[in-house]
């Protein structure tokens, strides 16, 4: 059974720790301060449906559209990590995390930004297709809807949790996610770095 749920578990984190769902409450709070219950619903819904089809699109043409450049898996890999890699190290830093993109109001907020690239950016896109090359389409899948799922649960509850654990508390689990992702990033360099020249 163990065996069984591992390449769920394993697949599970990365893609976790890469959407980071409770960074997004401040931000989603700040977006829809002014909108009605029914209106922030849509905003939800519109969201987590845009960035799941976005991540479930790339799963499935990323590949291919690999192959038609000639580009390696080790090559996405090394390339991704070090994308993965710099992103987090923005994100740790003040003044170039995603609150700049907390004044862009527009009606299709659930669309953009909050469908991508808030929830499914490049961190989520790079990790997700990295998973399927790692544990196989099913694991990731199941993975990603599930992740999406914890979207859906942390924004409806949002002004709960912000309550809860507060702007602080918020802060200092995305740094442990930044950092975790940093170290995610690290792994799927050296994995390529392998797979390139090493075998």
């Amino acid at each position: 059974m163990t065996e069984l749920l591992r390449p769920y578990i394993l697949a599970f984190i990365p893609i976790f720790v890469a959407v980071d769902a409770v960074a997004n409450i401040p931000i989603f709070l700040s977006l829809v301060e002014s909108a009605t219950k029914k209106h922030k619903h849509k905003i939800i819904l519109d969201a987590v449906r845009t960035s799941t089809a976005v991540a479930i699109i790339f799963m499935c043409i990323g590949k291919w559209v690999f192959s038609l450049l000639g580009v390696t898996i080790p090559d996405f890999q090394i390339a991704g990590g070090v994308l993965l890699f710099v992103l987090s190290v923005r994100l740790l830093f003040p003044g170039a995390q995603k609150d700049s993109l907390m004044h862009n109001h527009d009606k299709d907020l659930g669309v953009f930004p909050l469908g991508t690239p808030l929830i499914t950016g490049p961190a989520v896109l790079t990790t997700t297709l990295m998973m399927m090359n790692t544990y196989g389409l099913m694991p990731t899948l199941v993975s990603l809807v599930l992740n999406m799922g914890i979207v859906w649960v942390t924004l409806a509850k949002a002004d709960l949790i912000m309550k809860v654990i507060g702007p602080s508390g918020t802060r200092a689990f995305s740094k442990i996610m930044y950092i975790l992702l940093a170290a995610i990033a690290v792994m799927m360099v050296r994995h390529g770095i392998f797979g390139a020249f090493l075998k």
